[in-house]
């Protein structure tokens, strides 16, 4: 990973490439924050350094995820009896290439692992000791990149401490996690910390300018919705780009409004939920996201403040205007809490063409109370 093409993180990028020019390289180090801020891309360009610095040709390897003596670990589910990651090492390398900045959630949504629990297994670190117990393929140093460590079971967070303490000669231990609350401890005691924060609304709006073409009210709208998580920032762009998602609501909107009169229209909302339930997890989430944000946008609509409406379906026959005047204080609250609703119970493997139904449904009684 090339530190030019990390979104922002000047002051982070200057820290750790000087740490490596001082050689003073930590063997253990924790890269905390959200995946969006840029936790791996920071440790793959210090592990590219690293290895750089040691024989010049390696930095291409490294970005391509292909170095002999960089190693991974990351969560997976049990899969022929083994939990041990290097089983779903292409599929991650091929999601990381795509997108470094890739989530938990995204990488269960590529696996299509929704039903499965994906963790970090004792078995895991203890393949990780026995090839770090071996010298080097190119005579330097060995580096281990833990992606999301937090979900390290209590076993392999065992196993991995006796590692941090007595690590074998010129090993370096990278980090990442989200949370620090789900570590033990004794491995953060044992871990020097890396604080990568939020990207400003200035790194983000850089980067999305130099590599996207977009109107400046587009770009304020990803990066207020984003909140300076780049992956958020690049969902929101794939959302934007499409209009599936906008026939969907449109479609539920409309079917709604109907179901009073016509009871026969439940048919086409129980559909409708059956469509949307096939859909993977990440891809359900990102939906009921834009829906909340509609909702909001009519309210604002409703109350006449216009200029603060980013964004409007204006495609097709659809009446905005006449419908922003149905979405209001009384019923905006409960529109949102059940969205809310949808979205917990999906990430806890609820069953999605009842939470789908149930909310579709919903929305025909709140859509249709007065003011």
């Amino acid at each position: 990973m090339d530190w030019d093409l990390i979104a922002g993180q000047q002051l982070l990028k200057d820290q750790l490439r000087k740490s490596i020019q001082n050689q003073r390289i930590s063997h253990a180090q924790l890269f905390l924050g959200k995946e969006g801020y840029g936790t791996l891309p920071l440790a793959l360009a210090y592990a590219g350094e690293i290895l750089e610095q040691e024989k010049p040709a390696a930095a291409q390897r490294v970005s391509h995820l292909n170095h002999v003596d960089l190693h991974f670990s990351f969560p997976v589910f049990t899969a022929n009896r083994s939990s041990l990651s290097q089983q779903f090492f292409y599929q991650f390398r091929e999601m990381i290439l795509a997108n470094p900045y890739s989530s938990f959630d995204d990488w269960s949504s590529f696996l299509e692992s929704e039903n499965k629990q994906l963790f970090i297994s004792a078995d895991e670190v203890e393949e990780q000791n026995k090839k770090f117990a071996l010298k080097s393929f190119e005579g330097g140093s060995k580096i281990l990149i833990i992606w999301r460590a937090d979900k390290l079971n209590v076993p392999a967070s065992n196993k991995l401490l006796k590692f941090l303490e007595e690590p074998p000669e010129k090993t370096v231990i990278l980090l990442t996690a989200e949370n620090a609350d789900d570590l033990l401890p004794t491995i953060l005691s044992r871990t020097q910390l890396v604080q990568v924060p939020r990207l400003s609304d200035t790194e983000l709006g850089d980067y999305l300018s130099k590599n996207f073409k977009m109107t400046e009210d587009r770009q304020k709208s990803v990066i207020h919705k984003s909140q300076g998580n780049l992956n958020t920032a690049l969902k929101l762009m794939q959302q934007e780009g499409s209009t599936e998602f906008e026939e969907l609501f449109v479609q539920w909107v409309r079917d709604a409004f109907q179901v009073k009169k016509r009871p026969e229209f439940l048919k086409n909302i129980i559909l409708w939920a059956r469509s949307i339930a096939g859909w993977n997890r990440e891809k359900q989430k990102n939906f009921l996201e834009y829906c909340a944000e509609m909702f909001r946008m009519a309210m604002i609509q409703n109350y006449g403040a216009q200029e603060l409406v980013h964004k409007k379906i204006e495609s097709g026959s659809f009446n905005w205007d006449s419908f922003s005047k149905f979405i209001h204080g009384a019923n905006i609250e409960s529109i949102i809490t059940e969205i809310n609703e949808a979205d917990y119970h999906l990430q806890r493997n609820a069953n999605p063409r009842i939470v789908w139904t149930d909310l579709g449904i919903k929305l025909s009684r709140y859509i249709h109370k007065t003011a």
